[in-house]
């Protein structure tokens, strides 16, 4: 998929959720199954490979939140302000994914061989609304404020803010 922004900071973070998306691909049919299956040894061997890809996801959906609040967040903030508008939604909608992604996995601690298929179902939900939020987010500031940072921020400041995101998420 080719990259639609032009300055290097906003290219990074538009690269970085290619990336997340990629990932996402690989645990979200799982939950799409997991919402179908009726036999319950199969349900619970799904649920482990869905715990597995979602930490294994969790990392470097970190990685890059942190890098969108503690970077990019403030150095917009500074144009369009930080009490009100598409900031204040997106920073909510990541400690959503956290959440729900929390909520899953404290539901799936231990043994995955005890847990029952309306259980298994519900863990799953709560991965599938991660992902729907996950989506959503993406969305939003790639088609709100990705396009007013490329429009507002100063050359000088996007190459620090470039200086200081340009680290890996992996």
């Amino acid at each position: 998929m080719e990259l639609t922004f032009e300055k290097p900071a906003i290219r990074l973070l538009e690269n970085e959720h290619r990336y997340l998306a990629y990932l996402a691909e690989e645990w979200h049919p799982i939950v799409l199954r997991l919402e179908e299956e009726e036999d319950l040894h199969t349900a619970r061997v799904l649920l482990g490979t869905l715990r597995e890809r979602l930490e294994r996801f969790r990392i470097p959906l970190k990685k890059h939140t942190d890098k969108e609040e503690e970077h990019f967040f403030p150095v917009l903030g500074g144009y369009i302000g930080f009490e009100q508008g598409p900031l204040v939604g997106i920073q909510e909608e990541h400690r959503e994914i956290e959440a729900y992604l929390d909520h899953f996995m404290h539901r799936t601690e231990g043994n995955p061989d005890l847990l029952l298929l309306d259980e298994i179902r519900a863990a799953a939900r709560d991965a599938g609304e991660a992902f729907e939020v996950l989506t959503v987010n993406r969305v939003k500031e790639e088609s709100v404020l990705f396009p007013i940072a490329e429009a507002r921020i100063l050359p000088k400041q996007m190459l620090g803010l470039y200086e200081r995101m340009n680290t890996m998420i992996v």
